[in-house]
């Protein structure tokens, strides 16, 4: 059903006055903490923390698993929040949903968030996670080639730039990537080159004001956002990049770029499948499964990972 009227007025009412997050990001966070919907985790599924070192640094790790099925695969997550939000915790339920209807182990970091640490780290907290996954170091005896990078939103943008650093750096190769509407570009003002950014960036709860509050917080420079390591649709080169599923959202201020970013990609002769989900906004991942967004985002990717295991797509 397409948003009516009614539905268009309250996404307003929410989305307005819209707070300074570079001076609201805690109290942000403390309401995501309260109001976050503790849904039950999934019968059978077991969850096992660790974590990884990074410059003697601990990056938390939470591992699920079916503890009746063997898994097909592994999916290595990244949660979203614009590198200054969200965290291990309020992705748990999200995490055990995917592992149990896509019968995968799914790794979730719990990368270090900005302003307290600005970019990179974010993105080198998961690589570093990344390839301690694809050399056999985390979790022994898993195929290298059934690891799928997935993440949405700011965890998109940490997927696509850990791919672009993987073939960069020739660590490890990811085969595959699903990216949910994610962040590629660099410019979310009245004069961005997208129509969605214009569009969709006052009325549906992810303003674009809170897009370009998100990124000052993370930068640390105003250099940064030209890097494609912060901004993937900036890539000279997109060659080698993993096979790739993009879902963006229909009333997402970030919807252009990330078709933008999967045109690109195929244009660079990489395998590529882009799927604007209808009538949805941004985040709507985090919602229960009987939500039909968040069952048609299953199905897509149950498609795209037989795709996968098929050798390709």
């Amino acid at each position: 059903m397409a948003i009516n009227k009614i539905m268009r007025a309250t996404l307003k009412a929410l989305s307005y006055p819209d707070p300074d997050i570079k001076k609201a990001y805690k109290v942000v966070r403390n309401i995501e903490k309260t109001k976050q919907k503790h849904f039950a985790v999934p019968k059978n599924c077991q969850i096992v923390d660790l974590s990884i070192l990074r410059n003697d640094f601990p990056i938390p790790v939470r591992i699920f698993s079916s503890e009746k099925e063997n898994p097909k695969g592994t999916i290595l997550f990244f949660h979203g929040g614009g590198w200054v939000k969200g965290n291990i915790d309020t992705y748990t339920n999200v995490c055990a949903s995917m592992a149990m209807k896509l019968s995968r182990t799914v790794v979730s970091v719990d990368y270090r968030r900005a302003p307290e640490y600005k970019f990179p780290n974010a993105t080198e907290d998961c690589y570093q996670v990344a390839k301690e996954l694809f050399d056999g170091t985390l979790l022994p005896n898993i195929s290298i080639d059934n690891i799928v990078i997935l993440g949405d939103s700011a965890g998109g943008n940490i997927a696509a730039a850990v791919s672009l650093m993987a073939r960069d750096r020739g660590e490890f190769s990811p085969k595959s990537q699903i990216l949910l509407y994610p962040s590629t570009g660099n410019d979310h003002g009245v004069l961005s080159p997208f129509d969605s950014v214009i569009d969709n960036g006052f009325d549906y709860l992810l303003t674009s004001k809170r897009v370009m509050g998100y990124m000052e917080l993370y930068i640390s420079d105003k250099s940064d956002l030209e890097n494609p390591y912060l901004a993937p649709l900036l890539a000279k080169d997109l060659t080698n990049q993993p096979d790739t599923f993009i879902i963006t959202a229909e009333y997402c201020p970030l919807r252009d770029e990330g078709e933008a970013y999967g045109t690109k990609l195929l244009e660079a002769g990489n395998k590529v499948s882009i799927y604007r989900m209808a009538d949805a906004l941004h985040g709507y991942f985090l919602l229960p499964y009987h939500f039909k967004h968040v069952k048609k985002t299953y199905e897509l990717i149950k498609d795209f990972l037989a795709y996968d295991t098929n050798g390709g797509m």
